[in-house]
């Protein structure tokens, strides 16, 4: 075997240093995630939540690996964004802009944290109160939470990646909820946020996806976005866009100085991950940006918004496609929820959530002892079907 052929090998799941690698990235935006959530109250201003969310990942990573011969890249993998109420996405203000959270707000937190390029992203919904949620609010953050629940059931070897996409529109259907569209779940590997393989949530003409089959050892972003509005988002303003990731493959001869400048910068910096505008030379940045992304040169993720009045939920998690089944690495709780609608009623939905999450252990070994620690962890692994049915989770 060549050193190219083990490296390739060895990057992958069947490597236990990888796998601690994308467990120790989840531990730490977890935590991120918690900490964002802890001081997300009325009057945050949500830039100062962003950058400790994403100061907290610096620090976590900046932590790990210090003694090591060769050095490890580590931090965050996608800036720490809070979008609230029909805002679909990526927002991650720069450090000028004043605006803060409200009482009543649904936000969305989302971020992701990498360490030697194993990625670790999380999304979680959530609504600035006291006490259960009702109302439209609970039925599309159950809407979401249940289509994850059954991503999460769906994503296994051998299925395939249209199966999902139907399955999650069912879901949000069942809640009087729409899958938003454009929205892609992506594999994942060392130092690939947006792997080739995809979940497309809704196909349109305008947007549509190679089949495909999961695989064992694969990692996977399920990334899950529902609406109470037509989930037909819009981008409004080009100038809310902060967060950009370098296009490796692209070449051009920038003209103006200013871009030079920011393009230097962000391939020091910020060489392979997104990356948010706040964190580059402000003033530079508004001038050079733009004739960088003109030239294809990044990767703009554009601020989306839904019709003022619509509400939109965002979970996402990381999922390692194991031998033994699939491991999601990064959740959060979700805060009480009492939807007027649930999926009591549909069997196909509920048999999808009795689906296991762990594969049985097959003979062998002591198999009483076997058998009882099969059951013990198929019973905790599929206790949040009642939660997902009800569309609650303590």
């Amino acid at each position: 075997m060549s050193d190219d052929e083990r490296e390739e090998r060895e990057l992958d799941l069947t490597s236990p240093e990888v796998v601690t690698k994308y467990k120790g990235a989840a531990e730490i935006v977890n935590k991120a995630l918690q900490l964002v959530l802890s001081e997300s109250k009325p009057k945050a201003k949500i830039v100062d939540l962003c950058e400790k969310g994403d100061a907290f990942i610096k620090e976590q990573t900046g932590n790990m690996y210090k003694n090591v011969k060769k050095k490890i890249e580590r931090g965050v993998a996608f800036p720490t964004c809070i979008s609230v109420n029909n805002t679909v996405c990526h927002v991650s203000p720069l450090a000028s802009d004043e605006a803060v959270l409200e009482q009543g707000d649904i936000i969305k937190i989302d971020m992701g944290c990498h360490i030697d390029g194993f990625i670790a992203v999380v999304a979680h919904t959530h609504v600035l109160q006291e006490g259960p949620v009702t109302g439209r609010a609970a039925e599309v953050i159950a809407a979401a939470n249940t289509a994850a629940e059954v991503a999460l059931r769906l994503v296994r070897p051998g299925r395939k990646n249209q199966e999902v996409a139907e399955a999650i529109q069912k879901v949000a259907a069942a809640y009087d909820c729409r899958i938003v569209e454009g929205v892609l779940s992506h594999q994942m590997k060392q130092f690939v946020i947006d792997g080739n393989k995809v979940v497309l949530g809704v196909s349109s003409p305008e947007m549509r996806v190679d089949d495909a089959e999961f695989e064992e050892n694969e990692v996977y972003s399920i990334d899950i976005v529902t609406s109470t509005g037509e989930g037909k988002p819009k981008l409004l303003d080009e100038k809310q866009t902060t967060i950009y990731k370098r296009a490796v493959d692209k070449n051009y001869n920038l003209k103006m100085k200013a871009s030079r400048f920011i393009f230097s910068e962000i391939s020091q910096k910020f060489p392979i991950m997104p990356f948010t505008a706040r964190d580059l030379e402000e003033k530079r940045a508004r001038l050079g940006l733009v004739e960088c992304v003109n030239h294809d040169l990044l990767q703009p993720y554009p601020v989306l918004h839904e019709k003022p009045g619509d509400l939109v939920a965002h979970i996402k998690f990381t999922v390692l496609l194991m031998p033994n089944g699939s491991d999601r690495i990064t959740s959060h709780p979700l805060q009480e929820l009492k939807p007027t609608k649930t999926i009591d009623s549909d069997p196909e939905i509920k048999a999808w959530l009795s689906l296991p999450i762990k594969t049985k252990k097959k003979g062998g070994g002591k198999k009483k002892k076997g058998k009882k620690g099969d059951k013990a962890e198929d019973s905790m692994q599929t206790e949040p079907d009642d939660e997902a049915a009800n569309g609650a989770s303590q």
